[in-house]
């Protein structure tokens, strides 16, 4: 299938089945705002007991409408048998995890995931006897050599949020094949629009909603996809067990949101590809990491897993971090603040160890929103000026 091919059926996975005649028509998918759904008789609520989380509807915390129909766009966007929705990126990443590995098991992460993700698998996991070994993840050997007899799931996040470095998505399927293990990654940076992990042997996706899914910055949330082998287990435990599921009110907030990624992901991309080339050329940038860049270092791979590049990367400066800070202090367009998706343009000047053995680095990142790429470029050249 072609990008403009995948584009399309992308825009239809999002578009179709909401106007049936249960809903009278409704452009919008209604909110079921309801704890519970009440049964005419004992035996029909017996049989809906007996077969909880199917089709049956009992209390909101397993199965709610909105959810779940939310919940069905996302597997069909993805390409997955099954989803899930939680409350927060964390809590699918926790629960998705959890279902998979027990005491005495090893995991192996790349060692650029997510802040919260690493200190749950290398701290808080450490407390069950559950021991986690992150690697340089752009170098594919790292993660054999990584594995113990014990592992049972790679954890992979591609591309980082950080360094916007890469792990080849097929190589690390095909170990954890080899060797028994579940592969879970975090698509967040990519989004179902240009990539698809499924495809290349994943047998988790997880997305945080709060970020371009939702599109408005308004929403918090998180979502796994899967087959039904590994999603069904997920559902009947930690789904319902530990209890962070997603609201009705967020989910018909996500449904709205979902109607306009692919637009939104063809603008994101534009622009970011222009604002990352704009500061390749400005003197006080020393490096852009942008995998859609054509000297980034893991270019070819990047067109080989995905088809197309989001809108937030980062750049490296030989100039103090004090001076980095005012410069986005001076920023009128860009606000400093995390996270990523909606319509404001953001940015942060962090300091980060890109891998275990390097030295810290100052490293800006920025995430391109949905203003005029020009208004943003004057605005960078505009800030960085009145600094000199």
């Amino acid at each position: 299938m072609s990008v403009k091919e995948k584009r399309k059926s992308l825009y239809t996975a999002v578009a179709t089945d909401e106007y049936d005649a249960r809903h009278h028509g409704a452009i919008n998918y209604p909110l079921y705002q309801n704890s519970l759904f009440a049964f005419k008789t004992h035996e029909a609520f017996d049989r809906a007991m007996a077969d909880a989380g199917s089709q049956y509807h009992i209390y909101s915390r397993g199965n709610n409408p909105t959810v779940r129909h939310l919940e069905e766009k996302m597997a069909e966007y993805e390409g997955g048998e099954s989803a899930k929705c939680f409350a927060s990126g964390m809590a699918a990443i926790s629960a998705a995890v959890m279902s998979i590995v027990a005491q005495g098991d090893h995991i192996v992460c790349v060692n650029q995931a997510y802040g919260p993700t690493r200190e749950f698998l290398g701290s808080y996991l450490r407390r069950f006897g559950i021991e986690t070994t992150f690697v340089y993840g752009s170098l594919s050997e790292n993660w054999r050599n990584a594995v113990r007899p014990n592992t049972k799931l790679f954890y992979l996040e591609s591309p980082t949020t950080m360094m916007f470095e890469l792990q080849d998505i097929p190589a690390c399927t095909e170990l954890a094949k080899q060797i028994g293990a579940v592969t879970i990654i975090d698509s967040t940076w990519a989004t179902p629009c240009f990539q698809q992990p499924l495809n290349m042997g994943v047998d988790l996706v997880i997305h945080s909603i709060s970020k371009y899914l939702s599109g408005h910055s308004d929403c918090i949330g998180g979502v796994v996809i899967g087959s039904n082998r590994w999603m069904d287990r997920l559902s009947r435990t930690e789904y319902m067990l530990f209890g962070g599921v997603m609201t009705a009110h967020t989910a018909a907030a996500v449904i709205k949101g979902l109607r306009t990624l692919p637009l939104r992901m063809e603008r994101h991309e534009s622009s970011g590809l222009r604002v990352a080339m704009h500061l390749c050329n400005q003197p006080f940038v020393t490096r852009v990491n942008h995998p859609g860049l054509p000297f980034h270092p893991q270019h070819d791979l990047a067109r080989h897993q995905l088809t197309g590049y989001s809108s937030i990367f980062s750049f490296e400066s030989n100039e103090p971090p004090e001076r980095l800070k005012e410069f986005a202090n001076r920023l009128r367009l860009f606000k400093i603040g995390v996270s990523w998706g909606g319509y404001e343009s953001l940015i942060t000047v962090n300091r980060i160890h890109p891998d275990q053995s390097s030295e810290e680095k100052v490293v800006v990142r920025v995430y391109v929103g949905l203003e005029d790429p020009d208004d943003l470029i004057q605005d960078i050249d505009a800030a960085w000026a009145s600094l000199n």
